[in-house]
């Protein structure tokens, strides 16, 4: 039987939240807390088993709100301060697509980087199933 990581949608806002809550539920060892740490992260061996697990979502409704456009927004704003020169075109391409209330927000992005790492994705050896709870 797979090993579950339970987190829960009520106990963050932001996705600095997230990364706090998911590595306390998960038993991460100290990560990056971004993206690229995240899918990392997945892969296991940071306190995640290696072996795959099963990422249950608890409250995942209210998490697509809380992390939705505005959420996005104020992600997107943070990126163009740091972001390399040559990518601030398309940061402001995305800004303007959630300014609007178009285009992924941050939830989409944990979505679908939970994603790859299942059944179906680029790194589904990985085994990690997402359980919307």
């Amino acid at each position: 039987m797979a090993a579950v990581i339970e987190i829960d949608g009520e106990m963050f806002e932001t996705l600095e939240g997230f990364f706090t809550h998911f590595g306390a539920r998960a038993g991460c060892t100290p990560w990056g807390m971004n993206l690229d740490a995240f899918n990392d992260v997945l892969r296991g061996g940071f306190g995640t088993p290696v072996s795959g697990f099963v990422l249950r979502w608890k409250n995942h409704i209210l998490s697509a709100e809380r992390l939705g456009h505005a959420e996005t927004i104020r992600v997107l704003k943070r990126r163009l301060d740091t972001c390399h020169p040559t990518n601030i075109p398309s940061v402001e391409r995305e800004l303007a697509a959630a300014i609007s209330g178009n285009g992924s927000t941050v939830f989409d992005w944990l979505i679908e980087i939970i994603g790859d790492h299942g059944p179906g994705g680029s790194e589904s050896e990985d085994g990690v199933i997402l359980d919307l709870a």
